[in-house]
């Protein structure tokens, strides 16, 4: 099994980084013998905040990481949730509260790193 590592750093909307990001991830998870891991930091925890409205039409970052939380592994930089005032309360299911130990070992663990 092939296992790919994605950290995002960017805010869920005002550029496309994040967005094309879990484009990737997403594609990426859907094949066969993969394993996808995404791990958020910095702005991107907001990625995982539950309840995201947004215009119709428009892509919604919190649909696509519930699509990879159900496929794979998404975990956010504690401290960086911390910083912004994300509690766990407001995370989608699935996604969780981490460490950068737990990083550092997914990284160690990955056949490929991709930063976003």
């Amino acid at each position: 099994m092939t296992s790919t590592l994605f950290i995002l750093n960017e805010a869920p909307y005002g550029s496309e980084r994040a967005y094309n990001g879990l484009r990737l991830a997403g594609a990426l998870a859907g094949k066969e013998g993969q394993q996808v891991r995404v791990f958020l930091l910095a702005d991107a925890v907001a990625c995982a905040r539950a309840g995201q409205k947004v215009p119709p039409g428009y892509y919604n970052i919190q649909l696509m990481l519930g699509k990879l939380v159900r496929q794979g592994e998404v975990a956010l930089c504690g401290t960086c949730m911390e910083a912004r005032g994300v509690t766990d309360a407001e995370l989608i299911e699935g996604a969780r509260r981490s460490t950068l130990a737990q990083l550092a070992d997914w990284t160690a663990e990955a056949g490929k790193v991709l930063v976003f």
